[in-house]
């Protein structure tokens, strides 16, 4: 074959180019996109004014939503705290990484997207809560609560050790955040943040500024606060998370014990969520809360249960919401750093929760089944000059599918091992390209704190299909259209039995496609019993 003496200069030309990084290839390589993940602990999706108005006005994790895109349909795969941080890290499923409940401990095997990252050029820093693990892999700088972590003066695990800081948490990981983005971020790299938020995690302890406020409001009541469960089976009626049976008087509504003990109520007793307060911070707690318990110490003889019920609920609501209001505050910190920098622009931010979180619905709080409160969660996400600002989408997304969308854009290939989709094509708006119909849950933390059976099951827009197991064997499909509140359960409803084989059917195949079984569930449960950490 010849070659032209064009055909010399141009092959001299590619090979001496290859054997050089040329100024083209190091721009391309500033201009991959910066990552900033914030995650708050427990946030309903209830408790953002882009999903609902009714609670609460958060004007800065709105912000994403109308600079970017707002998911309607976001999910987890296993709604508590620890499995759900393992599962983003790892876009694996509970079962295939292990970390099924807040017992087992993480296999630091485990190949997580912010090692990939970090290989890749990224400069990587998580700040906040995580939840298990004192040394997260990847990182090339943390600070972490130890386990739930404090309110007030927490403690953080850092590679050189622990150190505590006095004030507030959720101002604190936001001032741990900017300092490290104002002083060590290096500006010839890429980043990886991970700003990560106890609040708003039971016991509810709002910021002082917040508390005076928030302690004053009244809220509007679910319209399931009494719910009966009366379609439904045992594992509804036997949770044991009722706002007026399970809330802690002292823990939870904050009414001072001696009050509990004056009042001779039979209460649970747990840890004093004010301990780690000093002096100062104390005081000005008590000048707020003190009149609240000796209001109810005047009150209570004239409760009955609906009235303690939403006695109890106004002051979940108060103090739930009150931590919220910091996390918004500090977001918008946060934001306006980015822009201040000019960094917005080449930065793709995600605001979601580890779960969506029960405010009263179904007479609930705390999380953990798959019905929608705890099963949904926020999602909002902006990326300049590519997402269409102030969309909505509905696909059925999971909280597996953030580590392949971080990888995919910062342009590394995810491992085949991982379980999700990346989120880029309906970023993109290249919607017809999307082609998931179904998602898949499972919950194994039983027999555990609030008794909530283990339970796996499928969602599509239309339906959702629960199976029960472990100790009962039980059923329940909704219609989601007809029925969004997941009050009626027609599993056993003539009418919907093509349904129930369809989803059944459709529920063999997905939970073939995710490598989970009945096997492996039955493989799981002897583990735990070996180790005694369930007993028959």
């Amino acid at each position: 074959m010849k070659i032209s003496v064009l055909g010399f200069v141009l092959i001299g030309y590619l090979l001496f180019t290859s054997c050089e990084e040329s100024p083209k290839n190091e721009d391309s390589k500033s201009q991959k996109p910066n990552i900033v993940f914030i995650m708050s602990d427990d946030h309903a999706y209830q408790a953002i004014s882009a999903y609902d108005e009714k609670l609460i006005h958060t004007p800065n994790i709105d912000r994403i939503a109308k600079e970017g895109m707002l998911f309607t349909n976001a999910t987890v795969t296993n709604s508590i705290c620890a499995p759900s941080r393992a599962v983003i890290l790892t876009g694996k499923h509970s079962h295939i990484n292990g970390k099924i409940d807040n017992l087992s401990p993480f296999d630091t095997t485990n190949i997580t997207f912010p090692q990939i990252l970090k290989q890749s050029g990224y400069q990587t820093a998580m700040f906040g809560k995580l939840h298990f693990g004192n040394n997260p892999k990847g990182f090339d700088e943390f600070k972490i609560l130890p386990g739930q972590g404090d309110y007030y003066n927490p403690t953080f695990n850092t590679s050189k050790g622990d150190t505590t800081v006095i004030g507030y948490v959720t101002d604190i990981i936001t001032d741990l955040t900017l300092d490290w983005l104002k002083e060590r971020r290096n500006p010839d790299k890429p980043f990886l943040l991970m700003y990560l938020h106890k609040a708003p995690h039971r016991s509810w302890l709002p910021a002082e500024r917040h508390y005076k406020e928030f302690t004053q409001k009244t809220f509007p009541l679910p319209k399931t606060l009494f719910d009966t469960y009366k379609t439904r089976g045992e594992a509804a009626g036997t949770a044991e998370m009722n706002i007026l049976k399970h809330m802690v008087l002292n823990y939870d509504n904050k009414v001072l014990p001696e009050v509990i003990e004056e009042l001779q109520i039979d209460d649970r007793k747990l840890f004093d969520p004010l301990e780690k307060m000093n002096p100062s911070q104390k005081a000005a707690w008590d000048a707020v809360y003190d009149p609240i318990s000796e209001d109810f110490k005047n009150n209570y003889p004239l409760m009955n249960d609906s009235t303690l019920m939403i006695w109890k609920y106004q002051r979940y609501m108060q103090d739930y919401l009150g931590t919220i209001a910091a996390v918004d505050e500090n977001v918008g910190r946060l934001l306006n750093y980015l822009d201040d920098q000019g960094l917005s622009e080449n930065t793709f931010v995600v605001y979601t929760s580890d779960q969506g979180f029960y405010l009263g619905e179904h007479g609930w709080f705390d999380k953990r089944f798959m019905y929608d409160e705890s099963f949904k969660t926020p999602l909002l996400i902006k990326w300049p000059n590519v997402i269409t600002p102030g969309t909505t989408e509905d696909e059925m997304v999971q909280n597996l599918d953030f580590a392949q969308t971080f990888l995919e854009v910062s342009g590394v290939i995810a491992p085949s091992d991982m379980q999700g989709e990346s989120l880029v094509p309906l970023i993109q708006g290249q919607k017809e390209i999307w082609n998931r119909d179904a998602v898949y849950y499972h919950y194994y933390e039983y027999p555990a704190e609030h008794a909530v059976k283990r339970h796996y099951g499928i969602a599509t827009k239309a339906h959702k299909l629960i199976h029960f197991y472990y100790d009962v064997d039980e059923w329940e499909l909704y219609d989601r259209k007809k029925d969004p509140m997941e009050i009626n359960n027609v599993y056993n409803n003539p009418a919907y039995q093509q349904v129930v084989q369809q989803m059944k059917n459709k529920l063999t195949e997905v939970r073939k496609k995710y490598k989970d079984s009945d096997e492996l569930s039955s493989g799981y449960i002897e583990l735990y019993k070996n180790k005694g950490w369930i007993k028959e």
